[in-house]
């Protein structure tokens, strides 16, 4: 009987790359996933005969980008096919005076950033694993950072999408400028999706203009005092582009001492971040010391503490790590009843963040799951072994909309073939 890798051959032919097919050693799968062929087309086109092809014979698909977040999410109900958009890779068009860019999905942020640099633009969006993070796998998995303090979540920059339905079909919405309203709004829907509506192929982002000068304020202190100085933040008219507390254990790995830590970040012209920064100093209170980073500095300390959280797979091991949200007014107080080493950062003004244990037990997650729940909030599991994949529930959730998502589940993927149980509720 023949398998995946040879029906593919064999049907689609001059359709397809002679080395559009590959082995499931040629890309670095998590150990639950054993497909019996990887799949990278090179085109829309392509992409969309792969996806017919898996509908006729009920493969079940994992599209992934580069792979760099395969692991998070649910562990799936069996897989027969992984499709990779890492060969989609083009820019299909940047519009500098209109400020958008359309790329294809397997487009990585790495190389994205020096191209729109030369024209003083860049996509406001800091995500895990940047260097290896694709633009498909980014809005698959909704992965924002610190950045959303300023510019909002991908739901708010991204105007336009396509993608390759469950049949091979190709959907659009959206359009490539700012006002385009025309269609439903399925780049929302698709954002977070985990892979299970469809394969994204082709989107369209809305563009900020670069700032001349960047600083960051350092403020460290207990953890009263720190919550302290985030409400007045909140209440205050500054606007830094982030704003981010973190756990004592990430305070003390990025040098900041084992003690609460704040980090605000502003952008503007020099003028503006002066004034920004002299106006955060005159709100820091006696039991906090507050130190300036800038230039290299300020680079660093951004890219060192998602690095921390999210270091490369050769230092993984057993590591859990998870997205939380809450109540941002009750942001410090979850972290303050964080087990011990936890390594944890929360945006201030979503309450929406990360934390990470070198290891994690089943009981131990439930109870952080449950502080956030106390808090309105959610703990999603997003890398962790398998054994406590399977012992736990990954997403927790505990709403109301389960319903609708399996009806929308069902009229975008009636056959379940796409990203079967990554989701929710086994969605």
């Amino acid at each position: 009987m023949a398998n995946v890798a040879e029906i593919l051959r064999d049907v689609l032919g001059d359709s397809l790359g002679s080395d559009a097919v590959l082995s499931p050693d040629a890309l670095a799968l998590p150990p639950y996933l054993t497909p019996e062929a990887v799949v990278c087309p090179a085109t829309e086109a392509e992409l969309a005969a792969v996806m017919a092809c898996a509908h006729q014979h009920r493969w079940r698909v994992v599209p992934c980008g580069s792979g760099s977040k395969l692991t998070w999410g649910g562990l799936g109900n069996g897989v027969d096919l992984v499709v990779s958009t890492a060969r989609l890779s083009q820019v299909i068009e940047h519009a500098v005076g209109d400020m958008t860019l359309t790329a294809q999905a397997g487009v990585t942020l790495a190389d994205l950033v020096p191209r729109l640099a030369q024209h003083n633009q860049f996509l406001a969006i800091d995500p895990a694993y940047p260097e290896r993070a694709t633009l498909g796998g980014i809005v698959a998995t909704a992965d924002t950072g610190s950045l959303r303090q300023r510019y909002g979540g991908l739901r708010d920059m991204l105007i336009g999408i396509s993608f390759v339905r469950y049949d091979g079909q190709i959907a659009k919405a959206g359009g490539r400028v700012v006002k385009n309203v025309a269609g439903y709004d399925l780049m929302k829907l698709l954002t977070g999706s985990y892979g299970t509506l469809g394969i994204v192929s082709q989107l369209t982002f809305r563009l900020y203009p670069g700032q001349d000068v960047s600083g960051t304020v350092v403020v460290t202190g207990a953890a009263d005092r720190v919550d302290g100085l985030v409400g007045a933040l909140r209440l205050s008219p500054l606007t830094p582009v982030a704003m981010d507390v973190l756990s004592p254990a990430l305070a003390a790995h990025l040098g900041y001492g084992e003690t609460f830590a704040l980090l605000v970040r502003f952008q503007s012209i020099g003028p503006g971040v002066e004034e920004q920064v002299a106006s955060l100093l005159s709100l820091v209170g006696e039991g906090l010391s507050a130190r300036i980073l800038d230039g290299v500095e300020d680079e660093q300390a951004w890219a060192t503490a998602c690095a921390a959280l999210f270091p490369p797979a050769s230092e993984q091991n057993d590591a859990v790590v998870a997205k939380v949200g809450v109540l941002p007014a009750k942001a410090v107080g979850w972290l303050a009843a964080l087990p011990e080493g936890s390594l944890a950062r929360l945006h201030g003004g979503s309450g929406i963040g990360t934390v990470r244990w070198a290891t994690a037990t089943a009981e131990m997650v439930k109870e952080v799951r449950s502080n956030a729940e106390a808090a309105s909030g959610y703990l999603t599991l997003l890398e962790a072994p398998i054994s406590l994949k399977k012992s736990i529930d990954v997403w927790g959730y505990s709403g109301s909309a389960l319903g609708m998502m399996k009806a929308i589940k069902a009229q975008f993927d009636p056959h379940d073939i796409l990203s079967p149980g990554r989701f929710v509720g086994g969605i």
